[in-house]
């Protein structure tokens, strides 16, 4: 699920900030390019969690880490989550704006493509802790021998999210579209309700977020992990 959450930045935040104010006073911003926001929380956020939280987070876990790999995984997912609440909320503002001024019809509704900078950086935080975390937990708990291929196999759940991603879509259009409605995800994004399709990524983020929890606590690490203690 954190992968399907992740694809949004490919696909339906670039169709919010379409129909959004691309204006930056004489300069047109291309929706595409916001996705430089995601890499810039990455770059702020590693170094902030390797400097400023492990030392913290070490006090009361007593982990030389701060985090196991699956706990900072955890971490990452529950993150995630509000990733696709930002962005619901978002285009319940957008929406609102829509009907109080009947704009329709109007492929750019006056309310500015910075706004989706927040979700952006919430993913880029999402994604310093759970990719992170994941590649190391590949590469130290896989067998020796299979260190290199388990990490390049862990990158799949991208492949598999994108798929899920698009799976989620066809659903949610076919079910929204009967009886001649406009669907959630409309031809015209003004009469559809695309922060719905968010919400519901929100909760499924949610379910996976507590199968997650179930399994990370029944796993034993192949080595002893590191403690303070």
């Amino acid at each position: 699920m954190f992968s399907t959450v992740y694809a949004q930045m490919g696909n339906l935040f670039l169709l919010q900030g379409t129909y959004m104010n691309t204006k930056l006073g004489t300069f047109n911003i291309p929706e595409a390019s916001l996705g430089i926001f995601d890499t810039i929380s990455v770059i702020f956020w590693v170094p902030v969690y390797d400097q400023i939280l492990i030392p913290i987070v070490r006090k009361f876990t007593g982990h030389k880490n701060g985090l196991t790999q699956l706990q900072r995984m955890g971490v990452g997912l529950f993150i995630s989550i509000f990733a696709m609440i930002s962005a619901a909320i978002l285009e319940a503002v957008r929406l609102g704006i829509v009907r109080r001024h009947d704009l329709y019809n109007t492929k750019q509704v006056p309310i500015s493509i910075l706004w989706q900078i927040p979700q952006y950086f919430i993913i880029g935080c999402a994604e310093a802790f759970t990719n992170i975390g994941q590649l190391e937990f590949f590469y130290e708990q896989a067998p020796d021998s299979m260190r290199s291929l388990c990490a390049a196999l862990s990158l799949t759940t991208a492949a598999v999210g994108s798929y899920v991603s698009s799976l989620l879509l066809t659903i949610v259009t076919d079910i929204s579209t009967r009886k001649g409605k406009p669907g959630w995800i409309a031809n015209n994004l003004n009469r559809g309700h695309l922060h719905y399709f968010f919400l519901l990524l929100a909760v499924l983020s949610f379910l996976n977020l507590g199968a997650f929890i179930g399994v990370a606590k029944r796993y034993t690490y192949k080595r002893a992990v590191g403690t303070l203690r």
